[in-house]
């Protein structure tokens, strides 16, 4: 929102929120039906493709938007280096206002200009028109009307709301408010209608201009360098016609659209432009201390990653209605990621002087459930932790899930097959013990351990019965695996339950939802799985999964874990982040735990906070 907001600063179909694009329904309604009752001879292609050219430009500005991410999050040729928080994903979250507006535009013109209909697929005439009416009078005009936004009546009442965002992304180019972008279709439209009323105009000049316009503004906002030098040096006038921006860090300078040639008529061409280019052309990828690694969860989980729907990523992952129209483009990623067997960087954030990765294995968890996959998992796996230490990362969490157990022991296998790795492995089983512990009420003298037996389970079990807290389990088979672990002193603290009074439950992975509905009036879930459970009842209180919030030096947070909340980070990625912090050089991985209250200490004293209680 811009600092002192304008009239006409908000779009019109602000109040129907994701329903906003029912305005377009009538006349998609009217040109299929158009498409489909007349004849051969009397079809008009403009208005039956207009709909489906809307989606494709979305599309596209997809694609930019994960190119982007992807790239920025590497490191490579990157621009600016500032973060981007979730306050900017809030803001551009409605990048897609302006194709429904041009939609909605097209379809007036259309109904409005006898001219438009039937429009030959290519004019040469056209294309030239439409060229030189850019390079002249939109461009020109484009840079005096962007000067007079930076007045700053103006700038306070509507452009500051688009530099509000230091660090670009593709669709910051497109984050104007409803005015601003009411004089940029204007301007715009000048080549087109031109082209229209003098009957040069064509199916190939209309769309072609459109999706350039698209194309140099994703460009321009990108934050990281895709020409190549050599571009410049071959055709040197291209500096002219090509713009690399540095205008939402200089204000005063670099006000042309896509030709900075007004910018070098006018002096304001910044004189570190070419400098920064450069530079940013010659920034090799970064070399994180930490990565941890992950993998997709749900099918529709590949929307929810940072390279996918920027405002889905940064919401906790809740299904949306919308995803199930998705399911032909959901069924080709898993096609996809079946065939790709590459990890690859989702994510990057600073800590301080640490720098951190996320990177992805491209497998479901239903993948990981499979038998006959495992081997083939693995060995991407394998090949992570050898890429990771080849980039001399220091350590690498294996936050998979909790599927490690059954697939490599919790990492012990690769520590196995490589003695000599420099790298330390951490599976954050120490922090998740912490931070259950600590999730305990004070005065707690029993509870309930439920779920699968897994290294976390038998060491909170055992931390427990040492602090003289009563574990319960409801199974035989669960209570004589437990026993064994015990030392005979701590036996005694371990019960075998007939009933499900005890307040306190902690869960895991394999309780059933009619254990659930059991648990008496008031008693507290504290889930031990990355999974959150089911909530069945209303009676009951859900702590969160071990979690805990994130200091806020920790940058370039603009993502959800999961289904955790904003700024909230699993206790298994952060398990990786304090070995690193702390310059721990020893494996947290097999049947081997690192001190649970070193580890939480660690944890307090670099900011990181425990999350409250459920009401």
């Amino acid at each position: 929102m811009a600092t002192k907001p304008g009239i006409l600063t908000d779009w019109p179909w602000k109040p129907l929120g994701s329903f906003k694009y029912v305005i377009l329904v009538p006349w998609v309604v009217h040109s299929t039906y158009s498409m489909i009752v007349k004849g051969e001879g009397e079809t008009d292609l403009l208005y039956f493709l207009t709909f489906p050219f809307l989606l494709v430009r979305m599309i596209h500005n997809q694609i930019w938007i994960s190119i982007s991410r992807y790239q920025t999050a590497k490191g490579k040729n990157r621009i600016v280096d500032k973060s981007i928080e979730f306050e900017q994903v809030d803001r551009e979250r409605n990048w897609d206002d302006q194709i429904l507006f041009n939609g909605i535009i097209f379809y007036i013109a259309y109904m409005t200009i006898p001219q438009s209909h039937k429009l030959p697929l290519w004019r040469t005439n056209g294309v030239v028109i439409t060229s030189l009416l850019h390079a002249g009078p939109v461009e020109f005009l484009y840079y005096w009307f962007h000067r007079a936004l930076h007045h700053h009546y103006l700038y306070s009442r509507y452009h500051s709301h688009h530099h509000s965002s230091l660090v670009t992304e593709p669709i910051t180019s497109v984050t104007h408010p409803f005015a601003e972008h009411i004089v940029y279709f204007m301007l715009f439209s000048m080549p087109m209608l031109t082209t229209v009323f003098t009957g040069t105009g064509s199916l190939v000049s209309l769309a072609g201009y459109i999706l350039y316009i698209d194309v140099m503004n994703n460009m321009g906002h990108c934050n990281f360098e895709l020409i190549p030098k050599r571009l410049f040096s071959i055709f040197p006038p291209l500096k002219y016609l090509m713009f690399h921006s540095l205008h939402h860090t200089q204000f005063r300078t670099n006000y042309s659209l896509f030709m900075p040639i007004y910018d070098y008529v006018y002096g304001t061409m910044d004189k570190s432009t070419v400098a920064v280019y450069e530079t940013s052309l010659e920034r090799p990828e970064e070399s994180p201390k930490v990565v941890h690694l992950t993998h997709l969860t749900t099918l529709e989980s590949i929307y929810y990653l940072r390279l996918g729907f920027a405002t889905l990523a940064s919401k906790p992952h809740t299904s949306k209605w919308y995803l199930w129209l998705m399911w032909p483009m959901t069924s080709w990623s898993l096609i996809i990621t079946w065939i790709y067997g590459n990890m690859f960087v989702v994510e990057a954030n600073t800590f301080g002087k640490l720098k951190w990765q996320s990177w992805v294995v491209p497998r479901y968890t239903i993948q990981y459930k499979l038998q006959w996959p495992r081997e083939a998992i693995n060995s991407m796996i394998e090949r992570a932790i050898l890429d990771a230490e080849m980039k001399g990362v220091k350590v690498l969490s294996l936050g998979l899930l909790n599927q490690g157990e059954e697939l490599n022991r919790n990492g012990e296998l690769y520590i196995q097959r490589y003695p000599q790795l420099k790298l330390n492995l951490v599976d954050g089983s120490s922090l998740v013990v912490a931070i259950l512990l600590n999730s305990i009420p004070k005065g707690t003298t029993q509870v309930l351990l439920r779920g699968k037996l897994t290294k976390v389970a038998y060491a909170i079990a055992n931390t427990l019965c040492e602090r003289d807290i009563k574990v319960a389990t409801l199974y035989k088979d669960e209570y004589e695996k437990l026993h064994l672990r015990l030392t005979t002193k701590l036996k005694s603290n371990l019960i075998l339950s007939t009933s499900y009074a005890q307040k306190t439950w902690l869960v895991g992975d394999g309780w059933t939802e009619k254990e659930q509905l059991k648990a008496s009036k008031g008693t507290l879930f504290i889930p031990f799985s990355q999974f959150p459970p089911k909530k069945m009842s209303k009676d009951c209180f859900y702590h969160s999964t071990p979690a805990m919030i994130t200091p806020k030096s920790f940058t370039n947070i603009h993502s959800c874990e999961n289904w955790l909340s904003r700024r909230v980070m699993s206790a298994w990625r952060i398990a990786g982040i304090l070995h690193g912090l702390e310059g721990w050089n020893v494996h947290e991985c097999g049947d081997s735990m690192f001190n649970i209250e070193e580890i939480w200490q660690a944890s307090l004293r670099h900011g990181f906070q425990p999350l409250t209680m459920p009401n």
